[in-house]
């Protein structure tokens, strides 16, 4: 596929495939919504997470897999437009924005809220038989209030109120619902966390306490049958073989709170350049291979590293049957919002197996860049539409980069997220 993603990236080549001979796959429907009860996608299961193959079943050209995805936003509060997906009939993204204004009054004073941050989010089964990743987002999850000033007993009192934004990315193997059960409880988790302590937030302390929870729950319904409807069931009802990678971003107005467990990954760009927020747990990665060792375990290279020969991460929630050799404990990076931040992206390793930190950022950015020279200058008829054009450069550099993942060969299901950052556009 040649000149893709615009000049980014030049040369892909992808075979003609006669898909008449073949029964092609339908992709999962991932309607997302900005609510707190989030649709979940129903998923069946499948086997234990894969090494990603160099060759690919040719099934289909990765151009019909997504093509012209548009949606709208809402732009007003009390009016919505109907979102439309036009192309394909085997992939459908939707997406639904919700707008915040930037003040509030409520009981008498004066809220300053931080506008909610505008993304793309597209999630594709790929070339897997199955789709077992989940994607959540969730603006505006929880918020901490800073501590009241009255500068007179006359004036409205001010109260700065800080919001922060959830996001998570789950690559299940094995089957899907311990993936289901992140994307359900997990932002839960962390806000209950939060909300416990008033001051002095230890960002690290703090996820490594959500994701052990987040732990026991699945171990504790996979148990007790207190898990979502899946095919996995029918082979093997108290399955400790099944579990999920997790990468969450938690945005507030002057940090990026990145936890990690897993070989998923989330990488900032800041001013044109790819800054990794995460590093990926596999087995063969030196301090996890010690790691690993030490707790009894072994390394097998069994179609490339895998723990005992099975797994092919080294930290996932879930697997029971392979602790204490993966374990829960993700990885926190805390990191200063810059007012150079461009671009937040998080995805399954799907993408990240084909496409370098780079490539991913530069697709992004052209995407922000070229949407920003549509928009009409201030002032001038339809100049609202600038709300709107930064969340369709979110959903179209989401869009590209899968696109980019199937046009090289990537076998895995791809999710992507895209944030975008910038606080002067």
């Amino acid at each position: 596929m040649a000149g893709i993603c615009c000049g980014v990236v030049e040369g892909e080549t992808s075979t003609p495939i006669a898909s008449s001979s073949l029964r092609r796959r339908s992709s999962d429907l991932f309607p997302l919504k900005y609510i707190a009860d989030m649709a979940v996608p129903s998923s069946d299961g499948s086997s234990w997470k894969r090494q990603k193959l160099d060759s690919h079943p040719q099934s289909r050209e990765c151009e019909n897999t997504v093509q012209n995805c548009e949606s709208n936003l809402t732009i007003d509060k009390n009016e919505e437009q109907n979102k439309e997906s036009k192309g394909y009939d085997e992939v459908v993204i939707v997406s639904e924005v919700p707008t915040l204004d930037s003040t509030e009054t409520k009981l008498g004073y004066e809220v300053e809220v931080e506008e909610c941050p505008k993304y793309g989010v597209t999630s594709v089964c790929g070339r897997r038989r199955d789709m077992e990743d989940a994607v959540s987002v969730y603006p505006s999850f929880c918020s901490k209030n800073s501590n009241t000033e009255n500068q007179n007993q006359n004036q409205n009192q001010i109260q700065d109120q800080k919001r922060f934004h959830f996001i998570g990315v789950y690559d299940g193997h094995g089957c899907s619902h311990v993936a289901t059960m992140c994307k359900e409880r997990l932002h839960g988790i962390v806000k209950e966390e939060i909300e416990k302590i008033q001051e002095n937030l230890d960002w690290k302390s703090t996820m490594e306490q959500c994701f052990d929870l987040m732990d026991k729950e699945v171990e504790r319904r996979t148990h007790t049958k207190d898990t979502p409807s899946c095919r996995c069931e029918l082979h093997t009802p108290h399955s400790d073989a099944v579990g999920s990678t997790a990468v969450t971003a938690v945005l507030t107005p002057e940090k990026i709170v990145v936890a990690n467990c897993g070989d998923s990954r989330a990488v900032l760009c800041r001013n044109g350049v790819a800054i990794p927020l995460s590093s990926d747990h596999k087995p063969d990665r030196p301090d996890e291979l010690i790691r690993v060792e030490a707790a009894g375990g072994r390394v097998i290279y069994w179609d490339g590293a895998r723990v005992l020969g099975v797994l092919a991460m080294s930290r996932a929630i879930g697997d029971n049957y392979l602790k204490p050799y993966v374990i829960s404990e993700p990885e926190v990076t805390v990191t200063e919002r810059s007012e150079e931040d461009e671009c937040l992206i998080l995805a399954s390793d799907g993408l990240w197996d084909v496409v370098s930190n780079d490539t991913a950022c530069g697709v992004v950015r052209m995407c922000l860049k070229a949407q920003q020279k549509a928009v009409s200058p201030p002032g001038s008829p339809g100049s609202y539409m600038a709300a709107e054009g930064s969340d369709k450069a979110c959903s179209d550099a989401s869009i590209l980069l899968t696109k980019l993942a199937l046009a090289r060969h990537s076998s895995d299901n791809v999710s992507v997220v895209v944030v975008d950052l910038r606080r002067d556009h």
